[in-house]
């Protein structure tokens, strides 16, 4: 028996934690990072809200960032302005994927990352449902511009819009790595399997 010949469901240094304990610590990073995110989404929509309403852009960094306050009736970033209604729907969809995921998820990385998303998408569905000009069609504050005051070089967005992005890209790069949502790597027993 090689180094690499490991017994089915020994543990390695990169197997997922092992029982109920391992799947708690993974859907408490799972719900700690959505509460996280949308904890401080609402905090500084409600301070932009508060502090930016009545004046212009404030400069930061020399000039890097802006915020500016703007109610956004689009997706992330603006898109599709008109279609205001649908985007509650499909945070519920997203929800609903997440939860059904949860179920089976064993990596500390893949719960970050649905955290992230989670967390984001829920931020921007509290706009919609609770913000004017009514329930399902709110509009979103987005408040950070970059490298403008306008949002003309990188759309105006929230802290909300940021956590669905990183979450997305930190799932496509778990994807891209062979890092499964069960803890395991792609073709990590694809050898003992093929050799017998």
């Amino acid at each position: 028996m090689t180094a690499d010949d490991t017994a089915p469901g020994a543990v390695t240094g990169t197997d997922p934690p092992a029982g109920p304990a391992g799947r708690r610590r993974v859907v408490t990073v799972l719900v700690g990072t959505a509460l996280v995110a949308l904890g401080l989404d609402v905090l500084t929509k409600q301070l932009a809200v508060s502090q930016l309403s009545d004046r212009g852009p404030v400069r930061l960094l020399g000039g890097a960032v802006y915020l500016v306050l703007t109610r956004n009736s689009g997706a992330a970033f603006s898109l599709a302005p008109r279609y205001t209604i649908v985007f509650p729907l499909i945070t519920l969809v997203v929800v609903g994927w997440i939860t059904w995921i949860a179920r089976h998820l064993r990596s500390v990385p893949w719960a970050l990352a649905l955290g992230l998303v989670l967390g984001g998408a829920l931020g921007n569905v509290a706009d919609r449902l609770f913000r004017a000009p009514g329930p399902l069609v709110g509009h979103v504050v987005d408040f950070v511009s970059l490298f403008d005051d306008s949002g003309q070089l990188w759309p105006v967005f929230n802290i909300a819009d940021s956590a669905l992005c990183v979450g997305v890209v930190l799932a496509i790069g778990l994807e891209l790595t062979g890092r499964r949502r069960d803890g395991s790597r792609a073709g990590s027993g694809d050898a003992r399997t093929s050799g017998a």
